[in-house]
């Protein structure tokens, strides 16, 4: 009895060496992997991290907040959101706020609540924003702001350069129209890209004072419907050859406007618009409508840029408090005669839908790495 006791503690004895040994050596293999390289490390090598292991970047929540989701314009920026987000591994949710800015206020501290790991913002005003942005910074998720007047320390605000679109459509306006003649205005207050479009527009009256404005107006709500009544109304006031142009400051205000004036027959006043989507770029192709030129950005570019933003700063990197969008001029007279898209007018149109603004090399690892 005494013999087998011992016998059994030198193989007990035996046996817990072996276990301490096979620890030692993991513990040396799971340390390395603690330590690990950084996302920023990681993406820079083969947008993967710890070798095998999925990307850090991968899996990310993003909220985008918009103040309005009107039009097709918006429907494009946000498939242009939501195609570079799903290409470097993350989903969108998008929280539509009806061009109501308490709305909005709520739905960005809806984004904080509920731990999205990325906030987007399309349009907006500071005063409704602020509170909830500073909310989102001090938690540690990462904000990029499109087209509002944000100005908070890490948040990176994206912008159309809008006195150039509205420089460019007024000066083919201008040229067209001879330097003189009777135009409308559509155009609204409270939105700083309206603002910065309306600095333009004064600057463009000092300069061709024998264009006079005869008739103002704009309404965000409704836009394209609203514009189209109000411009059937000004129609009937001013006969034909009265008016020479419109100036649309948005493209939902140039469909309206268009609608009117080709129902009404009174297709010798030219429109000029700001934006383009797939749908505008019908109206100005088709020669029986009014609409001739447009300055834009495209607005899937617009979504793409801002995803890439938020990664840069989900990833460590440095980023702009700022970033300009480059416009495009899109004129009739440039189109082919068979009907495009979007997707086709960057054969045309110089600058038009190929904005590298944004991407790095790890980002574009990252997206051939496959991860989702």
């Amino acid at each position: 009895m005494k013999r087998l006791t011992k016998t059994s503690i030198l193989l007990l004895a035996a046996a817990f060496m072996l276990v301490l040994s096979a620890c030692g050596g993991g513990s040396t293999t799971t340390t390395g992997g603690a330590s690990g390289s950084t996302p920023a490390e990681s993406s820079n090598n083969s947008g993967q991290a710890g070798g095998n292991d999925a990307s850090p970047l991968a899996g990310k929540k993003i909220a985008l907040v918009m103040q309005f989701n009107t039009g097709t314009f918006s429907a494009q920026y946000i498939e242009g959101v939501k195609d570079q987000a799903e290409k470097l591994g993350g989903t969108v949710q998008v929280f539509a706020s009806d061009n109501k800015l308490d709305v909005m206020a709520s739905n960005l501290d809806a984004a904080v609540n509920q731990g999205f790991d990325g906030i987007l913002i399309d349009h907006g005003q500071a005063g409704a924003l602020e509170a909830g942005i500073n909310r989102a910074v001090s938690k540690g998720i990462p904000v990029v702001v499109f087209d509002a007047d944000v100005k908070i320390p890490g948040v990176t605000v994206l912008q159309q350069d809008d006195q150039t679109l509205a420089e460019m459509t007024l000066e083919q306006l201008a040229e067209d129209a001879g330097g003189q003649g009777n135009i409308v205005k559509v155009w609204v207050a409270g939105f700083a890209p309206m603002e910065r479009r309306e600095v333009a527009f004064k600057a463009f009256q000092e300069k061709y004072p024998d264009i006079k404005v005869v008739s103002a107006f704009g309404n965000a709500n409704n836009p394209a419907l609203d514009t189209q009544a109000q411009m059937e109304a000004v129609l009937k006031q001013y006969k034909k050859g009265e008016i020479t142009a419109v100036w649309a400051a948005w493209d939902e205000f140039a469909k309206g406007a268009s609608r009117a004036i080709q129902q009404a027959g009174r297709t010798e006043i030219k429109v000029y618009g700001i934006d383009m989507s797939d749908e505008d770029l019908q109206m100005i192709q088709d020669p029986a409508s009014p609409w001739v030129a447009s300055a834009a950005v495209d607005p899937k570019d617009i979504g793409r840029v801002q995803v890439r933003y938020l990664y840069q700063k989900f990833n460590g990197d440095e980023t702009e408090d700022m970033v300009v969008l480059e416009p495009a001029f899109v004129k009739r007279e440039d189109l082919p005669a068979e009907k495009i898209n979007t997707t086709q007018l960057h054969e045309h149109i110089e600058g038009w839908g190929s904005s590298e603004q944004g991407y790095t090399d790890w980002m574009r690892d990252l997206e051939a790495s496959g991860s989702k």
